[in-house]
This record gives structure tokens, sequence and C-alpha cells, in this order.
């Protein structure tokens, strides 16, 4: 198990993934988690991919990635000193979370679009289950 971790984590430095930024800061203006409501706990290890909506309204562009830490969180996406207006996607890369539990899911990832607008925090999580999931905007 240490090896499969340490692995993990020399893989996600090489591919310049962020792994266990935990809560949300001053410093950022929007964060995400997820809380398995089946097991009634935070989703650890969950890759979650940002993406932006070009202009031409068609294009996703990648804009960052990262692993949720251990209270199924990640806290630094889009650095708050600048203005980050625009709309958004989270792409929460589920399928192996539930594999590694021996749970099938019909969901392989979920995607949550939303749009920003202003310098206010925006924190946008996920409750999920293997067969169903919600989202909203929290604090």
């Amino acid at each position: 198990m240490k090896h499969l971790i340490y692995t993990l984590c020399l893989v996600c430095a090489c591919l310049g993934v962020r792994t266990y930024a935990a809560t949300p800061s001053e410093n950022y203006q929007l964060s995400t988690h997820i809380l398995d409501v089946n097991l009634g706990r935070p989703a650890s290890g969950v890759p979650i991919v940002l993406f932006r909506l070009a202009e031409d309204g068609i294009t996703w562009n990648k804009v960052d990635a990262g692993i949720t830490d251990p209270n199924g969180r990640i806290g630094n996406f889009l650095p708050a000193n600048r203005t980050n207006d625009g709309i958004y996607k989270l792409k929460f890369e589920t399928r192996d979370y539930f594999r590694k539990q021996n749970r099938e899911s019909i969901y392989p990832f979920v995607e949550v679009v939303f749009e920003i607008r202003g310098s206010n925090h925006y924190h946008i999580p996920i409750t999920m289950s293997a067969n169903g999931y919600g989202t909203y905007r929290g604090n």
C-alpha cells in the first residue's frame, strides 16, 4: 500500500497535479468537495479537473487539476488576485473511487457547469452515491 501511495504521489508530481489542497483560502476564488452520502464521509483521492469555456462557446480549456484531500476537498482553484469571470466546469473523476471500494457506479464522471461573476468566493461541492449525485453553491 505504501508503494502504491508513493507511486501515485510521484506520478501526480510529474504531471503537475496538486494533491491534498485542504481548506479554501482567501487567496483562491474556487473550492470544491465531495461527500459520499452512501458511506456518510468525504470522498478522498478523487481527481477533479477544472475547465473554462472558451469565447467560441464550444471549446473547453483545461485550467487546473487536483485530487481531493482526506476531507474530500480541493480549496485552491483560481487565484483570487485576477479576474476569473467566465463559465467553468468541474469534472469529478469518480469511476476509480467506486471501483476501489468494489462498488459499481453508473457515473464514470460527474460534470458540473457554473458561472463565476465578480470577486466572491465560489464553493461548488457534490454529494454523491454510486447511483446519484447533487450539487449546490456552498460557502
